[in-house]
């Protein structure tokens, strides 16, 4: 498989770990653990979350195919990659009803074309 593959696959993984996080940090029993006092509690409703648990395997599964990445790429190169991450994440959270501005839509467009020139070097 060619390793730019490789890196969007990575990429998409992140992006799904974060809307499964922010599913997670949005549900009733987390909101709820938050609005007490803190105890040794929160983590553990936290962490066994389902959204949040699936979040960070998630991010967990992208970490270990981002490696294959930098095995064959070098970090400058690979790096910027990551930015494509914006723009999909603006996408996905457009289709979710999320509040996206233009002036933001026109940075992550910035972003985007920045990592097309870097790809291209």
């Amino acid at each position: 498989m060619h390793i730019f593959f490789v890196a969007i696959i990575s990429i998409l993984l992140s992006v799904a770990a974060q809307f499964l996080l922010k599913a997670g940090m949005s549900s009733i029993e987390i909101k709820q653990a938050f609005a007490q006092p803190l105890t040794l509690r929160l983590p553990w409703i936290v962490l066994t979350n389902a959204f949040i648990f699936g979040g960070f395997t998630l991010y967990g599964l992208g970490a270990v195919v981002w490696l294959k990445v930098l095995s064959t790429w070098d970090v400058s190169k690979a790096y910027p990659l990551v930015g494509l991450g914006f723009g999909l994440t603006v996408l996905v959270g457009i289709g979710m009803g999320e509040s996206v501005t233009a002036l933001r839509v026109l940075g992550v467009l910035l972003i985007c074309e920045g990592v097309w020139l870097v790809a291209n070097t």
